[in-house]
């Protein structure tokens, strides 16, 4: 029943890492300040510890609950399997403790947005007999190889023979997918099975949400989200980027604001000094772990196209480096303000893993791009962004060496850099996309209306 005048409390969950807070976070920064919700986000207790979080940021307040290691979080686990069932075993419970918790106050929890690798969050909810939305933060397309593995076995078949738009009852809506462009829990059977299990489970009880959100827009998927609206209801309420370099309709949302790496100032003087759209802005986000033969080709390849370059280079990767790497062209940067970067019009082009944040941010800001991806959603990712998108190109791997080759990635740099026929149409549907972006999360767009719709529910729910 909707009561006049009351602000429903939403309780914004993120499975534990950099890729998965940041959008929750920015989606609770739209309905707290936007839509005039209540907004609680919570945050594992080593996480909270480790950014040294206040209680709150702006128009969001910030919470926490355990994961079962909450003085060291993920590196204190056994294996992946061993941190996710502690996780949902820790977690459950104090989820629980905060709905009971906040139950006598003046304000309690109406509904539980979590992320959807954290579908117990849902049980929890139910039991609670509260609302709960699941969010997605990955691609509608790669959202929708998981549903039809989980219910139907589809997608298995697909991975050693045909392409996925040939192989019987894959419904309309899926690009064309090769088996190497399908995320690697099926392209490389049998890798990382306690991810593959998990990304899986997020359909394992879906049909109980009064709510599902797609980190995506409405344009940028039209075919897909169609198709899988029609048998799993979503609502698009992408991009998840600060408000300042969209419809700039947050008040001063000009970053994320919570950063599990220290940001290297230097990146904006060092760019300053660089003439429009000159530099290669290259990192490959806070996982990749890429071989040191790989390090070196990626060095040398750059190093070939004669451009300017920033590259994040993360603590953990810097001895994986050839020595004298750095010409009087390059710079090295342990972690980079991206957003802040990709913005920059001194850059031209983003090399990237094609994880979806870092996708989906270039999209946003207009930036063409190299797609290198590793594993997951990147492989599909990448193949959005070449075939479908028509904003950059994907590298080739040697078969024989199973690397990247820096031939291989000089060429590809100089294709999106380029101003020839390929690079000016790059950069022509790189403008497009992000006027795409705008659109979509502006007022009246197709996000905005999406948002409309579940605050509305929202509070007849409450």
């Amino acid at each position: 029943m909707e009561h006049k005048g009351y602000r429903a409390h939403v309780l914004a969950l993120p499975y534990p890492s950099q890729g998965h807070i940041n959008p929750l976070l920015q989606f609770s920064k739209r309905l707290a300040s936007s839509k005039g919700l209540n907004v609680t986000l919570v945050n594992t207790i080593f996480i909270a510890n480790s950014l040294n979080l206040p209680k709150s940021t702006g128009s969001v307040q910030f919470d926490t609950i355990s994961d079962g290691y909450d003085d060291g979080g993920f590196a204190l686990a056994e294996s992946i399997a061993a941190y996710l069932s502690r996780l949902e075993a820790v977690g459950s419970k104090s989820l629980a403790e905060i709905i009971t918790r906040q139950k006598a106050t003046p304000n309690p929890i109406d509904c539980i947005i979590y992320d959807s690798f954290l579908p117990w969050a849902l049980d929890i909810a139910k039991q609670f007999g509260i609302a709960a939305a699941a969010f997605f933060t990955q691609p509608c397309t790669v959202n929708y190889t998981y549903y039809l593995e989980h219910h139907h076995g589809l997608m298995s078949s697909s991975t050693t023979t045909s392409p996925i738009s040939s192989v019987k009852n894959i419904p309309r809506g899926l690009h064309i997918l090769e088996p190497q462009d399908m995320p690697s829990f099926f392209s490389v059977p049998g890798s990382y099975p306690a991810y593959f299990e998990m990304v899986l489970n997020q359909f394992s009880n879906t049909d109980k949400a009064d709510f599902i959100f797609v980190n995506t827009f409405y344009k940028l998927e039209e075919e897909v989200v169609d198709s899988m609206s029609q048998i799993c209801p979503l609502l698009t309420i992408g991009p998840t980027i600060p408000s300042t370099y969209l419809d700039n309709r947050i008040e001063d949302d000009k970053d994320y604001g919570l950063h599990l790496f220290k940001i290297d100032s230097a990146c904006t003087y060092w760019l300053n000094t660089k003439p429009a759209g000159s530099v290669v802005y290259v990192s490959f986000g806070s996982m990749a772990n890429l071989s040191a033969k790989q390090m070196t080709e990626v060095a040398l390849g750059l190093k070939a196209t004669n451009f300017h370059f920033l590259w994040v280079v993360r603590d953990s990767e810097v001895a994986k480096l050839p020595e004298k790497l750095v010409a009087e062209k390059g710079l090295l940067v342990k972690w980079s303000p991206q957003l802040e970067v990709l913005s920059h019009e001194a850059v031209g082009c983003f090399f990237t893993h094609g994880g979806w944040n870092s996708t989906i941010e270039a999209l946003s800001l207009g930036v063409p791009m190299v797609a290198m991806p590793q594993w997951t959603d990147q492989p599909t990712n990448s193949k959005l962004v070449e075939d479908l998108w028509k904003v950059g190109v994907r590298v080739k791997v040697d078969e024989k060496s199973e690397l990247v080759g820096r031939e291989e990635i000089e060429i590809c740099i100089r294709k999106v850099m380029g101003e020839g026929e390929m690079g000016i149409e790059m950069k022509r549907n790189a403008k497009k996309w992000r006027e795409l972006a705008i659109e979509a999360v502006s007022e009246g767009g197709t996000s905005d209306k999406n948002i409309d719709e579940f605050v509305s529910k929202l509070q007849f729910l409450s």
